[in-house]
This record gives C-alpha cells, structure tokens and sequence, in this order.
C-alpha cells in the first residue's frame, strides 16, 4: 500500500525544526557518501521567456538516503504565468517514496510545504557551519514572499537574528513580512526602501523572482556570505568574481541553474573554483577559515535528497499517527519492513 498525504496532512506532521534537523544530517550523509543524489533534470516551460509560454520549468529530483534506506524523487515546478493569473503560490510539487529493496512505493505526498521549509534550512545549516562560533546574526533579506518567511524561520531555528534588514520591490509585503516575523525575529526588524539599505549585514539572501541583476561587487564588504536562491539571476558576475570563496551543495548541478551557469557557460568558472561543498563543512572535511575577512558565496541549488529525506520523517509518524489514505496502485501490498508477509493482487 501507497500511503496519500495532503499538504495540510504533511504540515501537521513535520516543522522548521525537523527540516533542519533533517537538513543537517542530509548534508552530512552526502558529504560521507552515504547518500546518492544524481543531478537534477529540468524541464523547461518558458522559465525565461519563449516556448512553451508557461515562464517556468519542472525538476525531477531522484534521491537515496542511506541512513533510512529510502528511496524517493520529487517532481516540482515553479511557475509563474497562468499560474500567477490564478492567484495560485509559485512552488507546486509532489514527493514519492520507495522501498529500495522491492521497489514498491511506500507513500505519495503534496512537496510544496517540505519544498519550502527544506529551502530555507539549507540556508540555516550552511551558516551554522559557516559561522561556528557565533550566535548572534544580521541579515539582509531581498524578497519579502512566501520564501523570505521560510528563510527567516529556519535561520531563528540556529540563531539569534538581531537585525533583519527587508527589501521588496513591492513595499507592502515587505511591510506584512515584518507584522508576521515579528515574533520569530529577537532583535529589530528594518523595512528598507532601497537595495542599498539591506546589504550591512552577516549574510545576504536573495530569494526574488528578479529578471535583472540587483546586487553589485562593491555592495558585498568583507565578512559577509552571500546566498543568491532565487532561480533567477540576482546577483552580478562580476560579484560571484569577486568572492574569495565560493561553496556549493551539489558540484554536478551548481554550474547548471542559478547564479553560476552563464559563467560556467562561458567558461569562466569550473569546479577548481569551487572551494567546498556544504556537505564538506558538515562533515569537517573541509573549513572556510578567516570568514570574518572574506567574501563568501554559497550557492545551494537544491538537492532532491533534502526533500526525500524529510518526507521520510513525515511518512513516519504519518504511519505511527494512523494519518493518510492507503492505496494499493500496483497490487503489490505489503507490510513496509516486513516483505515476507507481502500479499499480492489485492486491489
């Protein structure tokens, strides 16, 4: 049996402190080789204009999660168009679940909230490894939607934010961010009018769906990490050039979506560039030294084994709370962990 679970099902399940939890161990199980994580496929909607007109794209995120012996992929899109048109969120997706061990699905579920609470965790866990001996935080926000919340959660989850400076190209909802997070941020929060208003700060997150770059080299000082996670391009080449240190979640994917592809198109930037992975600095393998001095950029694209593996948390407890609708698709029902008492061709 498929175990079915709604969005609202998934988000009573799991939160911003599982994700991270989960996050961290992820990247520490890909940094070991424990977990597999093959490139993302993209299909393209018109992300950037053209054919299919669509403006946006699907990704197929296949992944192995060692420490749980689970198997899984997500299948998400982000889209903009109609969909916007329809007043619908620009994260839509789906996570499936398998047992590695005889191929039978072991859960179906909604992916928009895992999406969304893995994405800003990925942020939280790479600093926590970025900054190792610090508490307190500053941080300069670009995109005050869904994600600039998502973001600003997971971060609260490992440190004490004691600025947030907000920017929106879009003033009210910078305005409504700050009324919503205000409980979640300890320290004050700043709704700047300007670009340049939100850059003094530890860490800079650009989740935006900018068409045009809006962050400069000269607007990047020493001592501050920069994490451009919006799909599209919101940060200069010549500020990437500028950095001292570059980290990434996924060598294979880094160079092919996001901030660095037009550079790696063009064959300005390579893996030698690449001073760790965050799975790296998880495991200790690797240590970005003197931050307080450098410019540093850390790239996570999205790795599908972050999704996978915390729906697995969600499948869980689904299982343990008798939550979700049982569905035999293939016929090929059986007790997960226990296959000897497999039945088949019961519908």
């Amino acid at each position: 049996m498929a175990l079915l679970l709604t969005y609202n099902q998934v988000k009573d399940l799991i939160d911003m402190q599982d994700v991270v939890e989960s996050v961290e161990k992820t990247f520490a199980g890909f940094g070991e080789n424990k977990v597999i994580n093959p490139t993302k496929v993209t299909l393209n909607l018109g992300e950037s204009g053209g054919w299919p007109p669509y403006e946006g794209f699907f990704n197929a995120m296949p992944a192995y999660i060692g420490y749980q012996d689970n198997a899984g992929i997500k299948w998400v899109g982000g889209l903009l168009g109609h969909r916007k048109e329809a007043a619908l969120p620009f994260i839509c997706g789906m996570i499936l679940l398998a047992d590695p061990k005889l191929s039978i699905f072991r859960a179906v579920m909604d992916g928009k909230y895992i999406t969304n609470l893995r994405t800003g965790a990925q942020t939280a866990v790479s600093l926590k490894y970025l900054f190792k001996n610090r508490r307190n935080i500053r941080i300069g926000l670009f995109g005050a939607g869904m994600q600039g919340h998502t973001q600003t959660l997971a971060i609260s989850k490992v440190f004490n934010i004691e600025e947030l400076r907000v920017y929106d190209i879009y003033r009210p909802a910078t305005e409504k961010f700050a009324e919503n997070m205000k409980d979640v941020v300890k320290g004050r929060i700043v709704v700047c009018d300007k670009v340049e208003d939100a850059v003094d700060a530890d860490a800079l997150v650009t989740v935006t769906q900018a068409h045009e770059p809006f962050l400069t080299a000269d607007m990047l000082k020493p001592g501050t990490v920069i994490f451009p996670m919006g799909s599209y391009r919101e940060v200069t080449d010549g500020l990437i050039l500028s950095c001292d240190d570059i980290i990434v979640d996924h060598l294979g994917q880094a160079f092919h979506r996001g901030a660095l592809s037009a550079l790696a198109a063009e064959g300005k930037i390579s893996e030698h560039d690449i001073s760790a992975t965050i799975g790296d600095l998880v495991t200790g393998k690797k240590e970005i030294k003197d931050i307080e001095n450098k410019k540093v950029l850390c790239l996570p694209i999205g790795m599908g084994c972050l999704d996978v593996a915390a729906a697995y948390v969600v499948y869980e407890r689904a299982k343990e709370r008798h939550i979700g609708f049982d569905f035999d698709f293939s016929g090929e029902s059986y007790v997960d962990d226990l296959p000897e008492k497999m039945i088949t061709n019961r519908y």
